[in-house]
This record gives C-alpha cells, sequence and structure tokens, in this order.
C-alpha cells in the first residue's frame, strides 16, 4: 500500500494526506495564519475536518472549507453544535471524550485536554465544550494523536497504553499551552514512534522553541523528533513520519 503525506501548516493546522489522497485537516487556521505559507492557504482538496478545541486559531476556516469541498466535521458535542448554527447544511459528526466514530473507514478519538474552548461573539466569549486532544486512524499509515492545546497530564499514559499513537503532534510554545519541559514529559509517557512540535513561534508570547524541546527530551526520544517547517510535506507510512 502507498504511504501518506503529514504536511503542517503552521501554528497548529495539519493536513494528512491519506495513501487513497483523501485528506483530514486538523484544526484549520489557514486564510489568517501568520504561519501558512500563502502557497498553502487555498487548499484543493478536504474530506474530513477534526476539531481540538473552538478557539480562532484552531476552527476559524471550518465555514470556508464546508463551503468549498462539504466535508465530515469531527468535534465534541457542543463544538459542533455552534459551529451547524453558522452552517447547517455541514455535514457534522459529533462525539464526546473518550469516544471513537469510524467515517468511511476513518477513525476518530476524542481525548481529553487541559485548556478551554470558546468562539468569540459580541457578547463575549461564547462556550464550545470542553477542549479535546484527537487521534485520527486509518489503514496503512500510522495513528496520529494531535494533543491539541494542553498542558502535560498524567492521563497520557492512559491515552498510550489504550490507543498506542505512533505519532504525537505536542504543543512546545509555552504560556497558552505546555511549554518545552513539559511536553518533553508528555513525549515520555506518549512514547510514540516521531514526534512533532506545534503551537511555537506564531506570536512572541508562543516562545516555546524545538530546540529548546529537543533538550528537555529523555535521550531515547531525541531521534524521534521531526520538525517540519510550516509548508513541509513528510512522508506518513505505518511506522510514522519521515523528513525528506
Amino acid at each position: 500500500m502507498a504511504d501518506g503525506i503529514f504536511t503542517f501548516l503552521g501554528h497548529a493546522t495539519c493536513q494528512l494526506t491519506l495513501p487513497d489522497e483523501r485528506v483530514v485537516m486538523i484544526d484549520p487556521w489557514l486564510a489568517n495564519n501568520p504561519g501558512c505559507p500563502d502557497s498553502c492557504k487555498n487548499v484543493s482538496r478536504c474530506d474530513f475536518i477534526a476539531l481540538t478545541h473552538g478557539h480562532f486559531d484552531h476552527a476559524e476556516d471550518v465555514a470556508d472549507l464546508i463551503e468549498k469541498f462539504d466535508p465530515h466535521v469531527v468535534g465534541i458535542i457542543e463544538l459542533c453544535d455552534v459551529l451547524g448554527q453558522g452552517s447547517p447544511n455541514g455535514k457534522f459528526a459529533p462525539m464526546n471524550i473518550g469516544g471513537t466514530q469510524t467515517i468511511d473507514d476513518v477513525s476518530f478519538t476524542l481525548t481529553r485536554a487541559y485548556h478551554s474552548s470558546s468562539i468569540a461573539s459580541v457578547n463575549g466569549p461564547f462556550y464550545t465544550g470542553m477542549p479535546c486532544g484527537m487521534i485520527v486512524s486509518a489503514d496503512g499509515v500510522a495513528s496520529c494523536y494531535h494533543a491539541g492545546d494542553t498542558d502535560v497530564f498524567s492521563d497520557m499514559q492512559l491515552i498510550a497504553q489504550l490507543f498506542a499513537p505512533k505519532v504525537a503532534v505536542l504543543p512546545i510554545g509555552d504560556h497558552f499551552t505546555m511549554g518545552p519541559k513539559g511536553a518533553a514529559l508528555a513525549a515520555k509517557f506518549l512514547n510514540p514512534n516521531s514526534i512533532i512540535p506545534m503551537h511555537y513561534g506564531t506570536f512572541p508570547m508562543l516562545h516555546g522553541t524545538p530546540d529548546a524541546f529537543r533538550a528537555e527530551l529523555d535521550a531515547s526520544l531525541k531521534d524521534r523528533l521531526v520538525v517540519p517547517k510550516a509548508g513541509e510535506s513528510m512522508t506518513w507510512t505505518a511506522d510514522g513520519i519521515k523528513a525528506g
């Protein structure tokens, strides 16, 4: 079977292209994302959207992608309900933490995360349910855990025990999420084959860096760290992510 493609689109947005060329967009923030290259802002395909929470830098482009591609949209039930008010014809697939659902042979699992979740409104932040992590699984490619915005928490060991994700995409920026030290502990708990940092450098306050993350990682995990540039595509195999 052919491999898939993992493309980092800046900040926390990841594009997973399955071996059959279907596309899963995780936390799409494209048009106004300063970390997303201009050449990547207009995607050519989107079959699934997987959402970790409602903040603008994770969900701002959902309505536009629904209008263009009519994808399945997977997320926690409250977030799907709120987004559905603006896109009533969208194919929303709501769920909750701990659950797994399979749509057209692609499985999505919601895990807990320690953060907040809301959408801005004229009356202030509008609650959109609990923040989550997301595990995406499909035949032929390594299961991918996108932690969303979170601090490290000891139950990441349960995520490893229950789901054994081979790819972990972890925030390292600090201030709004865990920083490099916390992310290194998360990587130790998860013990994946491939570790990809995200949610850093987009704004000055997100000061965690891949170099600082590497320095904090256990020696046994350092060679599993893969640091893509924004817009860079990497091979997504059954074992993990390979740069180049």
